[in-house]
């Protein structure tokens, strides 16, 4: 590749050699037969911009042969037309030392090549050369005034616009002609871009020719357009063949258009301002469109820089997504059998107190595993944005009361005392999520009490009113470790603790706060801590809430025992299915197994149950499969329904299972009064509706 690269450039630069050569000796001629005035001097001299422009843009050894070409043909030219040898020499001599003291210029200035892209680029490039202008024609109507005694200001003035002239719109003109980033935009079809310039030579000879009587201002629009459509190149070349064509009818004449009447030296003036105010206008128009096609390529390229970044971070969630899927899954199947058949031991007579009490840690060991897996699960809900408020009438004192008994028996085991202090006094029912708030209030107190080795906690509730909508404050107060005030930073940030160290004394994944930072603030509230190292901490959570109305619910039938139900369980693992049927077989369910989704639908179809419990991984035919063929069945076979209970436990997961057919979901590991309390719940409702419709 880089050989390819290099061979590419090297023919570029003898092309470019080539093509400037050409140029160099087709300007020289063309100055000196077709623009020369009565004067002597030439009214457009573009030849002096060439060899510069080729010494700032040729490597090696080319920028040596183009100046050898410049100055062999510049003598001959010279002398063709008339001048002595020693004035060829001199014009020679002096103009190739313009070309090279603009060369210098530009590598001191611009470390190479200027590129003309930018109105500011445009400006300063004349800057720079005009000034050497100046000294150049200082110095030949010095010599002429001193050798032939020519005029000194008028010699002076008519090189100063010979030489600046060509500077000022070749030089700029051949950068931007050489420049790849204007031959990259405005890609035009070859047709559009030949029938662009005819027009302007068209416009520009009609202008001209001494039998029209169309004003040169007409080439304008022309030149105009042709810089809309063709960019900064097009401009360049427009005003290039604007000056091939008007100066020899110009300078001839011919034309009456540009101040013949007035002398040839006003022609001369007026040709050359014409020019150069055509060649600035168009290109101007020319850089500021190139400007903005800049621009929209950049716009392009960051969109789809945007666009690759966006998919490469939804691939990245997506792999986060089945990673926590797969791990959630590949956790919970072991845990279940932890946790199930530690709560089967639990409930035996039989056991020593000694074993009891290891039943009961291994009990409490896997709760806290679970705790962690869940953790993760709600944090995963937390960052995909699918945490959904149902906000319903709360008794907020009456919820803080509720999940500080949840914790009293911890707080008790550690001889911790627990207490709660309610100031309300509005004494109504707010609008909040229950489930969602006890859950933050759960986190605040279990830390509370893992934190806390001896002293107290205390629960408090401060209710504001206001006009619209009241101000709660919940405090959770403790005489635990404390924080130190530069870790306190870090509390609501994931993964992230207060003692990270190897030697701390608490686990966990640091997952739980910023869960409820984050449910807090779904919630529209703001959740922090104040603590002081070994004196305890303040957790406080503060929200808005409308008082709102009870709602009336209808009294429902008692419902009847767990026990009164057939059900169905259908998993690939032994031990889950083990540990399933002796749960429920616990509370007096007749209980029937299957192992994979195909002998699930065939004992559907064939039995009656009251509730079926469906595990998703299974071979021959998964849960999914298996729920779609059982809801397919006719009659009462197709009513029954269907639970999940699955490792799978993510949000997407479960609503896989809810498209399928299912109704509910149970997480493993099993707890038992969640399986209790589903199975009872769809057990009714299958029983409810089949009382309705007979």
């Amino acid at each position: 590749m880089p050989h390819r690269l290099a061979a590419q450039e090297r023919r570029r630069q003898a092309a470019l050699l080539l093509g400037l050569s050409a140029a160099v000796v087709v300007s020289l001629a063309f100055s000196e037969y077709l623009t020369r005035t009565a004067l002597g001097v030439a009214a457009f001299w573009p030849a002096n911009a060439l060899l510069a422009a080729g010494l700032i843009t040729l490597t090696g050894s080319r920028g040596l042969s183009l100046t050898i070409v410049f100055v062999v043909f510049h003598l001959i030219v010279d002398l063709l037309v008339g001048d002595s040898p020693v004035r060829a020499l001199l014009y020679t001599a002096v103009d190739t030392g313009e070309a090279l003291a603009i060369w210098g210029l530009c590598q001191r200035f611009w470390r190479g090549a200027p590129r003309i892209r930018t109105m500011r680029s445009l400006a300063l490039l004349p800057a720079v050369t005009t000034p050497v202008a100046a000294i150049v024609a200082l110095l030949v109507a010095w010599v002429l005034h001193l050798v032939d005694g020519e005029p000194l200001v008028r010699g002076l003035t008519d090189w100063f616009l010979r030489c600046a002239l060509g500077m000022a719109v070749a030089l700029p003109a051949t950068l931007v002609l050489i420049d790849a980033e204007h031959r990259r935009s405005f890609h035009r079809p070859w047709p559009e871009q030949l029938m662009l310039l005819f027009a302007v030579f068209a416009v520009t000879l009609l202008c001209a020719h001494p039998a029209s009587g169309a004003p040169p201002f007409l080439i304008f629009p022309i030149a105009l357009a042709t810089a809309y459509r063709l960019g900064a190149r097009g401009a360049a070349m427009a005003s290039v063949i604007v000056a091939v064509v008007t100066l020899p009818i110009a300078m001839s004449g011919a034309s009456p258009r540009f101040n013949a009447i007035l002398g040839p030296v006003a022609q001369a003036r007026t040709i050359q301002v014409f020019i150069t105010v055509l060649f600035y206008t168009s290109l101007a128009a020319g850089l500021a469109l190139a400007q903005q096609d800049r621009l929209k390529r950049l716009l392009l390229r960051r969109e789809q820089l945007t666009r690759a970044a966006r998919s490469r971070a939804l691939a990245a969630t997506e792999a986060k997504t089945e990673f926590l899927a797969t791990m959630s899954h590949e956790i919970r199947t072991p845990l279940n059998s932890v946790l199930g058949f530690a709560q089967l031991l639990a409930t035996r007579q039989d056991l020593p107190p000694d074993v009891r009490r290891q039943v009961n840690l291994i009990d409490s060991a896997g709760a806290a595993l679970l705790t962690v897996v869940n953790d993760i699960l709600d944090f995963s809900r937390v960052e995909t944005g699918q945490i959904e408020l149902l906000p319903q009438p709360t008794s907020a004192a009456a919820l803080l009361r509720d999940t500080v008994a949840i914790m009293a028996p911890e707080a008790r085991a550690k001889g911790l005392s627990l207490d709660v202090e309610i100031i309300d006094p509005v004494d109504a029912l707010h609008d909040l999520d229950a489930d969602r708030l006890r859950q933050v209030l759960i986190n605040l107190l279990n830390n509370a009490v893992k934190f806390t080795e001896e002293g107290r906690i205390d629960a408090r509730l401060i209710v504001e009113p206001g006009d619209v909508e009241d101000r709660l404050r919940f405090e959770i107060i403790d005489t635990g470790v404390g924080i130190d005030l530069d870790k306190q930073s870090l509390l609501f940030q994931r993964f992230s603790q207060a003692d990270s160290s190897v030697s701390r004394l608490h686990g966990g994944a640091g997952l739980g706060l910023a869960i409820c930072r984050a449910l807090v603030e779904v919630m529209g509230g703001r959740i922090g801590a104040d603590s002081v190292p070994g004196r305890g901490s303040c957790f406080w959570v503060e929200l808005s809430a409308p008082t709102a109305e009870p709602i009336v619910v209808p009294e429902r039938p008692k419902a009847s025992a767990p026990g009164a139900a057939k059900v169905l369980i259908v998993d690939d693992h032994p031990v889950n299915l083990e540990i399933g049927e002796a749960l429920l077989t616990l509370v007096g369910c007749e209980v029937d197994v299957a192992e994979n989704g195909k002998q699930a639908v065939e004992k559907a179809t064939s039995g009656r149950y009251d509730v079926i419990l469906m595990d998703i991984h299974m071979p021959q035919m998964d849960g999914l499969q298996a729920t779609r063929a059982i809801k397919a069945l006719r009659g009462e076979a197709g009513k029954v329904p269907i639970i999940a209970m699955s490792a799978d436990a993510l949000p997407r997961q479960v609503e896989r299972c809810y498209a399928a057919g299912m109704v509910d979901h149970i997480a493993k590991p099993i707890q038992r009064d969640v399986l209790y309390a589903k199975v009872e719940r769809w057990m009714n409702h299958g029983r409810g509706a089949e009382t309705a419709s007979l």
